[in-house]
Parts: C-alpha cells; structure tokens; sequence
C-alpha cells in the first residue's frame, strides 16, 4: 500500500484559537491510519501579505512570489490529501484561510480535501463557502465532512477528545475515522493516476 503524504491545514490565527487542538485530534487520528504520513501546516507560521498580485496566479506564468507566500505553497504541494480544519466566523471561514488559498494555483489539483469545521452549528456554513472555493483550485472535495459543535468542551489542550464523545456510536470518532478513510482512498486513487500520468 502506497503511503499518502496527508496535510492538516489549520485555518486560523488567532491567539487562543480552538482549531489547534481540533488540529492535533485529526492528526492524531490519522497517525493511527494505514499508510497515512500526517503533518499538520499552521497558517500562523507564514506571514503572507493580503492578495496582492496584479495579475490572477493561474493565468500569470511569471509570477514573484513574497518568500512567505512561496514557503506556504511549497509546503502545500508536498501533500497528496488534505483535511481543512477551521472555525467559522459570521457563516464562513476566517480572512486568514480564504487570503492563504487565493494564492493556490496548481498545488491541489486532482488531490482529495475535506473539511473539519467547529463552531456555530459544528461549522456548517464554513464548511459550505470552504468546499466551494478549494472546488476552484482544482482540489477533488469529498462530500464527507466532520461538524464539530462545542469543540472547546469536548477536545482539551492536547488534542485528546473525551471519553464521552469517543464512546458515541454516531460521534465526531466515528465521523472522522469515515471521513479518513474516504479521504485515504481517494489519495490512494489520484496518487496512482497521477504517476500513471507522469510516466505517459
């Protein structure tokens, strides 16, 4: 079995900010995995500017990229699958995330992404506008999804979810490892085609 380079994109800055422990529950969870390598990639690490380049990336061949933005990209195209853990604010995803992701060209295409989202609602609105705009950089979006509410009372500071909430049949375990599982064999699929593509 071929193993899949797995990213776990956290989607927001903010001091104090839930989506890291989320963050480290899905990487834990994927670890776990057969023939999952997963790292987690903290937008707090790359201090892009705000979308600045006077021409569209995908239709500019000559583009000069800030060192930052050139960091998160190269970083980015090291995966093969992607999970997009966000918050939602005011019904879809933070600035910091859709800024990060204006930036994308070719980085996701014919790769599988999904999202884990928490908040209001487990996140439902910003797992809809999130699933739309990764659908435009090319990235193949499952449907399967995580919603995550009340994530602050059910995941602690070190990613560890509790007992109560693992133990449901029909919790936000079962949901992931579905979710996982779904996302693995995709990225198995599309890593294959794509080889099969590269040696034609």
């Amino acid at each position: 079995m071929q193993t899949i380079n797995l990213k776990i994109v956290i989607g927001s800055t903010r001091p104090g900010r839930i989506s890291g422990r989320v963050a480290k529950w899905v990487e834990s969870e994927a670890r776990a995995a057969e023939g999952a390598r997963a790292a987690v990639i903290d937008l707090a690490d790359f201090n892009m500017p705000f979308m600045n380049e006077p021409i569209s990336p995908r239709y500019n061949p000559s583009r000069e990229l800030d060192p930052q933005v050139a960091r998160w990209l190269a970083e980015l195209s090291k995966g093969d699958a992607y999970v997009f853990v966000t918050p939602e604010y005011n019904h879809s995803v933070p600035g910091v995330l859709k800024n990060a992701l204006d930036f994308v060209t070719s980085e996701l295409s014919r790769k599988p992404a999904t999202v884990v989202a928490h908040g209001t609602v487990g996140g439902a609105r910003a797992t809809m506008h999130l699933k739309e705009i990764l659908s435009e950089s090319g990235a193949a979006v499952l449907p399967k999804a995580v919603a995550l509410p009340g994530a602050a009372q059910v995941i602690d500071e070190q990613g560890q979810l509790a007992a109560a909430e693992a133990a449901k049949p029909y919790g936000p375990k079962t949901a992931l490892s579905a979710t996982l599982d779904e996302l693995l064999w995709y990225g198995r699929a599309l890593k294959t085609a794509r080889n099969d593509q590269d040696q034609n």
